[in-house]
């Protein structure tokens, strides 16, 4: 998997048991993709342009092992499956702390939002072809996605 984010693990982050709190790890996540579609020329300003943005319909988000304050961690991300057209897809992340340990995996399944209409969208046919150059996973397209949402 290819690196999208890393950082240090901060005060703010951590919750009353002294580890990363469990919206972290999704927020950790949230920015490793936003910065892989931004390695595929889907930055902000293009989206926000044509009125589209990327929306969860489901987070599943498996906790393998503690990230504590101060850890180093890297977030990877890649596209696990979606439709031709880009219009659904699964993104699949790993947490890994300094030490090279996997803390977490999390997979999100999402589309596209207009976001002035407020109803699902569809990438223009070329920001469709940048968002299919995003890294994929070994196991690309053996996964299926199940949204079900229209």
């Amino acid at each position: 998997m290819e690196l999208f984010f890393e950082g240090q693990v901060l005060w703010s982050q951590i919750d009353a048991n002294q580890h990363l709190r469990h919206s972290a790890y999704a927020d950790f996540a949230a920015q490793a993709r936003i910065n892989m579609l931004e390695s595929v020329g889907l930055s902000y300003n293009k989206l926000a342009g044509e009125h589209i943005g990327p929306v969860i319909f489901r987070e599943e988000l498996r906790y393998l092992r503690e990230v504590r304050l101060g850890d180093f961690i890297k977030v990877n991300c890649e596209l696990m499956n979606t439709r031709p057209d880009g219009s659904r897809w699964s993104i699949r992340h790993e947490l890994v702390r300094g030490d090279g340990i996997i803390a977490a995996i999390i997979i999100c399944e999402g589309s596209w939002i207009d976001t002035e209409k407020r109803k699902l969208a569809y990438l223009t046919p070329e920001m469709r072809e940048m968002f299919l150059k995003s890294p994929k996973s070994i196991d690309f397209g053996q996964v299926p996605l199940s949204t079900k949402a229209e």
